[in-house]
């Protein structure tokens, strides 16, 4: 009893009525009075009177931080924002930093965009002439209260920020158009509505630096080159391994046909045998034969041509 009059008394020195069977009733709920009462008086003396204990009770029985809530409502109310406890706790329950979103409500902060900490520094696009320029960007936003529940992160407006200004720069004719007037992505940039459907309102995107990176036109180019080179050596090398096995053909078949020959000569002794045996060739034609067989020999050693040859 000593502990809830202490309690009792804090409320009552305090403009903040609570009865002691109130008090009694958040022990039996297992809800730190003195957590409820100290938020309580917080709220009475901002000028907050609309928000009862109930409400306290219930958000901390959700378990939600009430004193954060409590918090951010006196930190909204002195600022205008119009936030209600409602959607306070409901911001709170969601797992969001309601404080911390009031607070960028009322100073808006700047989101780098590449994210620091991340694989890539810049954001690299290409323009139409081939060159690449490598971008960083800064986004101012403030908190959007209606829409930080359900609404999505600053991720998201980093990616749509990036996917905009490689959009942007690859519709651009030359990097030296980009480079003489940066705003235009800007202002292009926020003519889209990138924070819709976001917990954020984007208040500027300003362009922080323009570097000139590699001329991937021509590094594409010049591959293209290569790889044609090679489809053209590989189509080569097949027009080569062709005619290579049409020469191979062309040796087996003079072969073949040199046996022919070989075979069809060794045909003729037997074929004169035949003959003079059978009496259709007698013996002074084969003398002749063989005479005029061994004058043309003689006459092809002195002209120098060997038998093969003819």
């Amino acid at each position: 009893m000593i502990s809830y009059f202490g309690t009792w008394l804090q409320a009552m020195s305090s403009g903040a009525h609570i009865s002691f069977a109130r008090l009694l009733m958040m022990t039996l709920r297992h809800v730190p009075s003195s957590l409820i009462v100290r938020s309580y008086i917080q709220l009475r003396k901002a000028g907050l009177t609309t928000i009862s204990t109930d409400e306290l009770e219930s958000h901390y029985m959700a378990h939600g931080n009430v004193e954060r809530v409590v918090n951010a409502l006196i930190a909204a109310d002195k600022a205008s924002l119009g936030l209600t406890f409602r959607q306070a706790a409901a911001i709170d329950l969601a797992g969001r930093d309601v404080l911390e979103a009031v607070r960028t409500s009322v100073n808006p902060r700047v989101i780098d965009c590449p994210k620091r900490g991340t694989d890539h520094d810049t954001l690299d696009a290409v323009a139409k002439d081939g060159i690449q320029l490598k971008v960083r960007a800064r986004v101012t936003v403030r908190t959007n209260l209606e829409r930080l529940v359900g609404g999505a992160t600053e991720d998201t407006i980093i990616a749509r920020v990036g996917e905009g200004i490689v959009t942007t720069i690859g519709s651009s004719t030359s990097y030296s158009a980009v480079l003489e007037n940066p705003d235009n992505i800007s202002q292009r940039l926020l003519e889209k509505g990138l924070d819709s459907g976001t917990a954020f309102e984007i208040l500027s995107i300003d362009i922080a630096d323009v570097d000139v990176g590699d001329n991937i036109g021509a590094r594409l180019q010049a591959d293209q080159a290569e790889a044609d080179r090679r489809v053209a050596q590989a189509k080569a090398e097949v027009r080569r391994a062709a005619a290579v096995a049409a020469e191979q053909e062309m040796r087996a078949k003079v072969q073949e046909m040199q046996a022919q020959v070989v075979s069809a000569q060794a045909e003729v002794p037997l074929a004169m045998a035949e003959a003079l045996k059978s009496g259709k060739l007698g013996v002074m034609d084969y003398y002749r034969m063989e005479n005029i067989k061994s004058d043309t020999d003689m006459r092809r050693n002195i002209a120098g041509e060997s038998p093969a040859e003819n």
